[in-house]
């Protein structure tokens, strides 16, 4: 059924003891199997492919749960006990590190720490990068040492979660149905759209996505999109519920599934969307197209956090999973899908040169391109939408971000989806 490269990223028990703090092998061979841990996440990144290949490299057993963002927030800020991974993005992390739910990670733990891109280390793609507006991922991706429930400005070598995944996002789009080009975010909000587009019913990412269309029309710029004031949250909901009112919005989408089947039957044109659900809509055979606009794009970054009633033999073994989780074939599965890895060098070795080519360096695909689950996505001469890495990672506008007034926020966008 799929068509995944099968190579074992770890050989045996000798690999688990190499990176074990244990200092016996057999032991830890022999007690491994009997260790299950309980992860749970966004289905962006909870996926039954991976659970199997931990089972098969590792040799414990990972059970896995995909929920929706604010269920994931609400889980690890109030249930510690019902986790040992919290597979969670940067902005979640700001509401549940304080709780002290969540352990600091060692980062000499980690073997290529060193690997992990700058974004997450120092905010910095390259040395001349400007840090984008929101909750840029290394301003709440470290604490102060390993009781730490604060956020330091430096790598103390105590991360708050162990970056794994990210992506730039944009508007999808159906340019079968649009018939003409679109550039800007401000077309979210074309009255030629009317019924036809669509936002997602996530406060803390939806607020930031209105804010790239209310900064493309004209209307206001944002000194921190990312930490807006009670007057630019009324006037960012003021400008869209005018437009819901008008009829614009064929629907809210919370989840994945919904935001393809909107795009996939046509009932939406453009929308918020997440690069997966593209690959899935390509997946049917429908046009879809991740369309890169001027301002640049709203990004997000997620992570594995531990939680703080990790001990141990289990806690061991969740070392051993982050290390393995960035050796390569996780990275490469999510590529394929059009995410990037945190140690993009690794996954490489798990993507052909065309793959790597297609996804990482904008290149053009020099044969057909598929999803990890064999699905043809794109086909010789096709490049990827937006560029290569540097290309899209280097024009983020802002991250998902959670605000000073994110209280009031939640109660504006609640107001705006019941108007």
């Amino acid at each position: 059924m799929t068509k995944l490269s099968r190579r074992n990223v770890l050989q045996g028990g000798a690999a688990f003891a190499a990176g074990s703090t244990l200092g016996a092998p057999m032991i830890w061979a022999q007690n491994i199997k009997d260790v299950t841990l309980r992860q749970f996440g966004t289905g962006v990144s909870n996926l039954n492919e991976v659970a199997q290949k931990v089972k098969e490299d590792l040799g414990f057993t990972l059970e896995m749960t995909a929920l929706d963002s604010d269920s994931v927030t609400q889980r690890a800020a109030t249930q510690p006990n019902s986790f040992d991974i919290a597979d969670i993005e940067y902005w979640i992390c700001k509401k549940v590190w304080p709780t002290g739910n969540l352990q600091a990670m060692d980062t000499s733990k980690i073997k290529n720490y060193d690997k992990i891109v700058g974004i997450f280390r120092d905010g910095k793609l390259t040395p001349d990068s400007t840090i984008a507006q929101g909750t840029a991922p290394h301003s709440v991706g470290f604490t102060s040492g390993p009781e730490g429930t604060d956020f330091v400005d430096n790598e103390s070598g105590w991360m708050t979660l162990i970056p794994t995944i990210y992506n730039a996002d944009t508007l999808g789009i159906r340019p079968d149905l649009i018939g003409r080009p679109i550039s800007n975010w401000s077309e979210l909000l074309n009255p030629e759209f009317k019924g036809k587009a669509s936002i997602l019913d996530i406060s803390s990412i939806g607020i930031m996505d209105m804010a790239m269309v209310v900064e493309s029309m004209g209307e206001y710029t944002y000194p921190d999109k990312g930490n807006m004031t009670r007057e630019e949250i009324d006037l960012t909901m003021a400008i869209f519920t005018e437009a819901k009112q008008n009829g614009q919005f064929r629907a809210f989408w919370k989840s994945f599934d919904e935001s393809v089947n909107l795009m996939a039957s046509g009932e939406v044109v453009i929308q918020s969307m997440w690069s997966p659900a593209i690959t899935a809509v390509k997946a049917r055979g429908v046009p879809c197209v991740y369309q890169p606009l001027e301002e640049g794009y709203r990004s997000w970054g997620g992570g594995i956090g531990l939680s703080a009633a990790l001990t141990g033999l289990e806690r061991d073994a969740a070392y051993e999973y982050i290390n393995w989780y960035l050796d390569g074939w996780v990275g490469g599965f999510l590529m394929r899908q059009g995410y990037y890895s945190a140690v993009p060098e690794t996954s490489k070795n798990h993507m052909s040169e065309n793959e790597w080519g297609y996804w990482f360096e904008g290149k053009e695909a020099t044969d057909v391109i598929t999803s990890p689950f064999g699905d043809p996505l794109a086909q010789a001469g096709e490049v990827r939408d937006g560029g290569s890495f540097n290309d899209r990672m280097g024009a983020v506008a802002c991250w998902n971000a959670v605000m000073d007034e994110n209280q009031y926020m939640v109660r504006k966008w609640n107001e705006f989806i019941a108007a």
